[in-house]
C-alpha cells in the first residue's frame, strides 16, 4: 500500500467533538472519492470510537482525544486515541450486547458497530494508560 496522504487532530474529550470528529474524518476520506455508503461508514465507526473514548476512556474527568488518518492508494486508515482508563479485557468488551455502563443505557455495541462497517478493527489497551483503535476501510477494487 502506498501512503497517499495523513492528518492528525487533537480534541478535548467533550461529546459535542464526537460530531467534530466524525466530520473531519469523512471529509479527508474524500480526496478518495469515495460513495456516499463508503462515508456513512467511516462516519458511524469514527462516530463509535470517539464516543467510546470520551464516554469509557475519561468517564467524568477531562482529556485529549487524538485521531490520525492515513490515506492509502487503497483506503483509509484512522487510529482513534485515549490516555484514558483503558480497557480491562478487550475480548470481553467486544462481545455484543456488553457495556461496562448500563446506568447510562449503553447499547453495548460500539465495536460490534466499528467492525460490521469497517474492513479491520485493532483494539490495543491497557489499564491506566488508555485505548488505541485502529481501523481501516478499502476504498478502492
Amino acid at each position: 500500500m502506498q501512503l497517499v496522504n495523513e492528518m492528525k487532530l487533537e480534541f478535548m474529550s467533550k461529546s459535542n467533538n464526537e460530531s467534530f470528529g466524525r466530520v473531519v474524518a469523512a471529509a479527508f476520506a474524500s480526496q478518495l472519492d469515495p460513495t456516499v455508503e463508503e462515508l456513512a461508514d467511516i462516519k458511524t465507526a469514527v462516530s463509535e470510537a470517539v464516543t467510546n473514548a470520551i464516554i469509557h476512556g475519561y468517564e467524568d474527568t477531562a482529556g485529549k482525544v487524538e485521531m490520525i488518518c492515513r490515506l492509502y492508494d487503497e483506503g483509509i486508515q484512522i487510529i482513534i486515541s485515549d490516555k484514558g482508563k483503558g480497557i480491562e479485557d478487550i475480548e470481553l468488551a467486544r462481545q455484543p450486547l456488553y457495556t461496562s455502563k448500563p446506568d447510562m443505557e449503553r447499547s453495548g455495541m460500539g465495536f460490534t458497530v466499528m467492525e460490521s462497517f469497517m474492513d479491520s478493527v485493532e483494539i490495543v489497551s491497557e489499564p491506566n494508560m488508555g485505548t488505541t483503535v485502529t481501523m481501516f476501510k478499502k476504498l478502492k477494487s
